[in-house]
């Protein structure tokens, strides 16, 4: 099985502009990214999909794979469909999106995603972690994501769900399980490619959530479990944050 990773780096966050570009202990936080996923001996190929030549520089300076991409992607699954829509050099079967601003993920995370595709009924897949703090299960930023008995996604909120009537907030967690989303996503190419054309739909815009989208128009999402978790840094408070620690 032919699996291609992409990594989504553009310039141009609201919260964080430049924000792959930012320094950690010597690296930037895309080549800190780059690196962690060349680790994974799933992958065939790692590619930044990037908007901005100075991060197509950058990455071509520490001999990173890196192809432009059009400004106007309004997500990282735009961009990863243009890389392969524009690629018909290597058919590749799967396609792995990984997060940008995630610098020390772990290859293992990546590898459990591969594996999924094993089944070739998956269509989609992600990862999920348990949610072990009253802080995590309220905090909005944080997507929760519920599944049913085989794995499969039945939905994803900013909200914790599911909403637990019988108990007082403080003892959700004794009572019910939770599982945060970890934004790390993997498509059947032809399902890549699918997705991307479809409109957006009003949960998405509700939520703010593109899987809502793929859900709505009837597309699976095969959700597995891990119990490692990943540093997002979205602000430069979080990036000081990992530089202290």
């Amino acid at each position: 099985m032919n699996i291609l990773g992409i990594i989504p780096a553009r310039f141009g966050s609201t919260r964080f502009p430049g924000k792959p570009l930012a320094q950690i202990d010597g690296k930037s936080m895309i080549q800190r990214v780059y690196e962690q996923c060349i680790k994974s001996k799933r992958l065939n190929r790692v590619m930044i999909a990037t908007d901005d030549e100075r991060i197509m520089n950058h990455v071509r300076d520490f001999g990173g794979h890196v192809a432009m991409t059009s400004p106007l992607h309004q997500s990282g699954t735009d961009r990863c469909a243009e890389i392969v829509g524009n690629d018909i050099s290597v058919a590749w079967d799967v396609v792995i999106n990984i997060q940008g601003d995630e610098p020390y993920i772990h290859p293992e995370q990546i590898e459990l995603l591969c594996d999924l595709f094993s089944d070739p009924s998956t269509q989609i897949a992600t990862l999920v972690k348990k949610i072990t703090t009253t802080d995590e299960l309220f905090n909005h930023n944080n997507v929760k994501a519920v599944m049913d008995k085989n794995k499969k996604a039945m939905y994803f909120s900013r909200s914790p769900i599911p909403y637990n009537r019988n108990f007082p907030d403080q003892e959700w967690l004794k009572h019910s399980n939770y599982f945060k989303h970890i934004g790390i996503y993997g498509y059947k190419t032809e399902v890549l490619l699918e997705i991307t054309k479809l409109a957006k739909t009003n949960l998405e815009n509700t939520e703010s959530l593109e899987q809502l989208r793929w859900l709505e128009n009837g597309y699976s999402i095969r959700a597995e479990i891990t119990s490692l978790d990943s540093i997002s840094i979205d602000t430069p408070e979080d990036l000081d944050r990992v530089k202290n620690m």
